[in-house]
């Protein structure tokens, strides 16, 4: 891990308490004027909601099982890039896979879909990622 630009990773199943943790995480942080740079593990999902349903569809059809968690439906290698970038320079494109309308909303889109990309805080002081992953 980069002692420049730290990473710090909350995985776990749902129920696991990762939402518990990540915001114990932020309430220090703000207690500590700590600026930290938030990604979510959805947002290296592959396929939006409605290709996960037709991806799922298609493998059942050919006897094979897709898992959210699985290497078919994330993209592991963005997301091992989007380490490397942000360890070696602090920066990164990510994107917010957005869940609930609420998320959705603001951003004039669908449940189910992604923002388009962005580069993360240049001034964060550390990434904190959110999610869980199957490597």
């Amino acid at each position: 891990m980069s002692a420049k630009h730290p990473i710090i990773a909350v995985t776990g199943s749902s129920g696991a308490g990762t939402t518990t943790t990540s915001e114990t995480f932020r309430k220090m942080f703000n207690m500590m004027k700590v600026q930290a740079a938030w990604v979510e593990g959805d947002s290296f999902h592959r396929f939006t909601r409605p290709e996960m349903d037709v991806a799922i569809r298609k493998a059942k059809e050919q006897g094979k099982h897709i898992s959210y968690f699985g290497p078919e439906a994330n993209d592991f290698p963005a997301l091992e890039e989007f380490f490397k970038e942000y360890g070696e320079k602090g920066e990164g494109k990510v994107r917010r896979y957005l869940h609930t309308f609420d998320e959705a909303v603001p951003y004039n889109q669908m449940p189910g879909t992604f923002t388009p990309c962005k580069n993360c805080q240049k001034t964060a002081t550390c990434f904190s990622m959110r999610g869980f992953m199957v490597l």
